[in-house]
């Protein structure tokens, strides 16, 4: 495979100025540096807006990675032995871009073997700052370069990024670029581009109910017929796995209408949460999808970082398509395999902070490729079986499982990726169960809230800080609108129970129903467990 796009010429503007201090300061306000307002820590309060630190918290109860997570010691241990390799090569003389260049380069190449894709011919990849990001870089880079109107085909929008129906329309998602450039939030890019129409499928009706498969599978395959009769071409992103688990539409009624379409029709999984095997990964490369990868969901390195993975008929199509200047204020031409016509429109920059947030998230995935499959597999289940008898008498409670992860089509193996690892659920106020009447989404933000916070009084859950996947919206309940929570399992987490050969992964399940009793006493005593 082709080399980074690299180069021995300096930027011509670049991110940083020497001396070596000003390019790599410390490993904290690094991993802070190369993305967008998201993954700055406000100095107000000391987090993220995702409520993350850039230094490891071994007693924040962490089970919420469908969202964000703090890196771990790990991860940062890694990121830290990282930029001390950088400091000492930029100190001999290195070009930074070039530097740049030659690490991706590594960590790709690390990836596809540790993924297992490393014999595939003609794979590539494109790194970018954030799952967003790449969906911005799709619309701008597939959609313009098309000699005939575009139409997007997504699912929707809550159960993706929140700004990613704004990316696709090649719209400034946020209040600055990655590179620290000021933006308009939702204006376009390109003022003289075509915005691609975009096409939202509905994955649960107005109650949160869920749709069929069928329902789904059927109105995907309407849009995409009606979108390629009336002379577009068609970029289909179906989603595995969404915010609450969710893969949708189904792997066969991808496969066969990309089978039946695919000269008008391309496709993009979005699997930014990353909750699938290397197995499932490969598959969808051989059909011919793209891939949109993050490690911050899953693999809970620290926010952002991503890749697109391009199979070879892809790659090979798509080296020659253009991309608009403008892009450049999202992507560096470094990010790109070296030679594709894109990245000549783009300037030479390092990203020295999107760098480090790759090896945490590289560091991760090392130590959950090194356990056997087996041993993941087994202890979801025992996991999932001991969140819900802990909870089966709680009448204000009310797990939402998603539909069965449907992998058959895909694998013909039982997998642990067939095994639901985000678990979402729904609070009611106490008092009659049987009215049930559900916590506002205000009030299940306020749940979210505290239970960060540690409380005083006796009860053992109460001095936890406690972390849960940001509330999704999810329909209504008796007219009011309502959030569901998730509790969810890492990359992080598996690997911890995994090693616990004596336990069983026993001090897992403890911790996440210390966070499960921590939810339920805010929600019996209306926000606080000392009342």
């Amino acid at each position: 495979m082709p080399a980074r796009s690299g180069s021995m010429v300096r930027a011509r503007t670049a991110p940083f100025k020497h001396p070596v201090a000003s390019l790599l300061p410390a490993t904290e306000q690094l991993l802070q540096q190369g993305g967008d307002a998201r993954v700055v820590v406000d100095p107000a309060t000391g987090f993220t807006r995702y409520g993350c630190t850039y230094r490891p918290d071994a007693e924040l109860l962490a089970f919420g990675s469908s969202t964000a997570s703090i890196i771990s010691d790990t991860a940062f241990a890694a990121a830290d032995a990282l930029r001390e390799r950088l400091v000492q090569a930029l100190y001999a003389g290195t070009d930074p871009e070039l530097l740049y260049g030659a690490e991706l380069e590594r960590i790709r190449k690390e990836f596809l073997r540790m993924s297992r894709l490393d014999d595939l011919p003609g794979l590539e990849c494109i790194f970018s700052a954030s799952g967003t990001d790449l969906h911005l870089l799709a619309s701008l880079w597939l959609c313009s370069a098309q000699q005939t109107p575009s139409v997007i085909i997504m699912v929707d929008p809550t159960e993706t990024g929140s700004g990613v129906s704004t990316a696709l329309r090649g719209r400034h998602f946020g209040s600055c670029a990655i590179f620290g450039a000021p933006v308009q939030p939702d204006t376009a890019l390109v003022a003289t581009a075509i915005t691609p129409a975009i096409v939202h499928i509905a994955l649960r009706d107005v109650s949160g109910n869920l749709r069929s498969l069928d329902e789904i599978d059927a109105e995907m395959t309407e849009a995409t017929e009606q979108a390629i009769r009336a002379g577009c071409r068609v970029l289909l992103i179906p989603i595995d796995v969404s915010k609450t688990g969710i893969m949708a539409p189904s792997p066969s009624g991808v496969m066969a209408l990309y089978q039946h379409h695919r000269d008008r029709l391309d496709v993009m999984v979005d699997a930014c949460q990353f909750r699938l095997s290397n197995a499932t990964l490969r598959f969808y490369l051989e059909q011919g999808y793209m891939v949109a990868l993050t490690g911050s969901k899953f693999l809970s390195g620290p926010t952002f970082s991503a890749m697109l993975l391009l199979p070879r008929a892809a790659a090979a199509r798509l080296a020659q398509h253009p991309a608009p200047p403008e892009l450049a204020a999202y992507s560096s031409r470094v990010d790109w395999p070296e030679g594709w016509v894109a990245a000549r429109y783009l300037n030479r920059l390092h990203n020295f902070g999107l760098l480090l947030r790759l090896e945490a998230a590289l560091e991760e995935f090392r130590r959950f490729c090194a356990i056997p499959e087996t041993l993941v597999a087994a202890f979801i289940d025992r996991f999932s079986a001991a969140i819900s008898t802990h909870t089966e008498r709680w009448g204000e409670w009310q797990w939402l499982p998603p539909p069965p992860l449907q992998r058959t089509p895909l694998l013909n193996v039982d997998s642990w990726d067939s095994r639901q690892t985000i678990f979402p659920f729904l609070l009611f106020h106490p008092g009659d169960v049987q009215k049930k009447a559900p916590l506002s989404r205000e009030e299940t933000a306020q749940v979210y809230r505290q239970l960060r916070l540690p409380q005083a009084g006796g009860r053992p859950a109460a001095t936890a800080r406690c972390e849960l996947g940001q509330p999704v919206p999810c329909g209504f309940i008796n007219a009011i609108p309502v959030s569901v929570l998730r509790l969810c399992l890492s990359a992080r987490l598996l690997v911890e129970a995994a090693q616990d050969t004596d336990g069983h992964g026993q001090a897992v399940i403890a911790r996440a129903v210390t966070v499960l009793d921590k939810t339920y006493q805010l929600l019996l005593a209306g926000g606080s467990v000392t009342d």
